[in-house]
């Protein structure tokens, strides 16, 4: 499990890179967002994944790799969103944003080794395509709970579904790296 937890820093640190350096250039606009909003952008990122998989010609010059790390990025804003709810006023401190990707990407890998232990690794040998469908399934189901108003008769609430989803997402990163 030590590999999969290095490979999933240096996932996360690329994610986090990227995150940063948007950060940089657009403030904290996503903010405005509520946590719906942002799931229906992961909703576009998952199906757009789905579509390059299952086709053959592509239109615009992006990969599933961009589209992944997308998910984990969009994955942590929702996070960021529901814990901490979203504002009018885009007055966020670049470095308490950044102290907030980091405690949910924290949060996320603390569970991903629980899991990842408990399941025996098993993503491993699975394919890119399944996580895929997958993570279009947890989506379908945060949809589902968010029309129910966020309540669930027996099921995990929108946050599980949201690490979970970050999760699935940096499994298939690091398939695509190897």
């Amino acid at each position: 499990m030590e590999n999969t937890s290095q490979q999933f820093d240096s996932v996360i640190t690329e994610c986090r890179n990227l995150f940063s350096n948007k950060m940089k250039d657009y403030g904290a606009a996503w903010r405005v967002m509520r946590t719906s909003s942002v799931t229906d952008q992961i909703y576009i990122k998952i199906n757009r994944i789905r579509t390059l998989q299952m086709s053959e010609n592509k239109m615009v010059d992006e990969d599933e790799e961009t589209e992944f790390v997308a998910l984990v990025n969009y994955s942590i804003i929702a996070l960021i969103q529901l814990y901490e709810g979203f504002s009018d006023v885009l007055d966020c401190d670049y470095d308490e944003v950044m102290n907030w990707y980091d405690d949910y990407a924290g949060k996320a890998k603390m569970l991903m080794e629980k899991k990842n232990h408990d399941y025996g690794e098993a993503w491993r040998s699975m394919r890119v395509s399944s996580i895929t469908d997958m993570i279009y399934q947890k989506v379908l189901r945060t949809k589902q709970i968010e029309n129910n108003e966020g309540q669930t008769l027996v099921s995990e609430g929108l946050d599980a579904n949201y690490y979970d989803i970050l999760n699935y997402a940096v499994f298939c990163l690091i398939k695509l790296k190897n």
